[in-house]
């Protein structure tokens, strides 16, 4: 944004309208491009001679367009284009991404050893209460976080496989590893759901918006269930396609 910008006081257009209006120009000109930060609320009052109230409003209108997003701690940025990903027979993370051009990049923030409840016993074809191996990995696509995933290996069947994650930081490799070749989508389930505090920290979103909830099976090639996810995507960047 330009240092000072001027706006037409008296026109018939509120304050507010018009630093929306110039933004939206701005973004629409290819000036302010895709990923990038906007000025604060602090700089854009004082460059259009506004109080932060006004710039606030703007801003939200802006959001609520889908022409920006709001990262609470780090500011305002123009938002990036969508991520379509499809959910098919195979589903891969990196392979989606890159087809698109993008990169994919993931990290480990936690991971445990816990006895199978209802849905996970249920979802891996398991004893109740049997020891499960939850890894929770946060993926990226061009350094933005857009989906945090909680990923269910049955034990012991899959002991190690942790260690391979650390060294790949993909879980086709560290399947792979522990000599399972391929493997597919059995099923896929999507609703819509409001954001935990810790996942719209992960995320890097506002805890009020709301986030694409999926649950997954995914079965080795004799049809036997090795993964069962939950993945919470940015509702507003990630758009799910569903093919036959």
């Amino acid at each position: 944004m330009a240092p000072k910008q001027k706006l037409s006081r008296g026109s018939g257009v509120a304050l507010w309208k018009q630093i929306q209006l110039e933004v939206e120009k701005r973004i629409a000109d290819g000036i302010m491009q895709p990923g990038e930060q906007l000025p604060t609320e602090m700089e854009m009052s004082k460059g259009f001679g506004v109080n932060r109230h006004t710039v606030r409003r703007a801003l939200k209108n802006l959001e609520d367009q889908g022409l920006i997003r709001v990262e609470h701690g780090r500011g305002a940025f123009v938002q990036e284009q969508v991520i379509h990903y499809p959910l098919g027979k195979r589903t891969r993370f990196s392979e989606i991404v890159s087809g698109q051009s993008r990169i994919p990049s993931g990290k480990l923030v936690g991971s445990q050893r816990l006895p199978a409840d209802g849905h996970m016993a249920k979802n891996l074809n398991i004893p109740l209460g049997s020891k499960v191996l939850c890894l929770e990995t946060v993926h990226e696509v061009d350094g933005r976080p857009v989906s945090i995933c909680r990923h269910h290996f049955p034990l012991p069947r899959f002991e190690g496989l942790l260690e391979h994650y650390k060294q790949t930081g993909s879980i086709t490799e560290s399947f792979k590893r522990m000599g399972v070749a391929d493997y597919t989508r059995k099923e896929t389930r999507i609703t819509a759901r409001a954001a935990t505090a810790q996942d719209a920290r992960h995320l890097a979103q506002p805890k009020s918006k709301p986030i694409l909830f999926v649950t997954s099976i995914n079965v080795d090639q004799d049809g036997e269930p090795i993964e069962y996810g939950v993945t919470r995507c940015v509702s507003d960047l990630v758009q799910l396609v569903v093919r036959n």
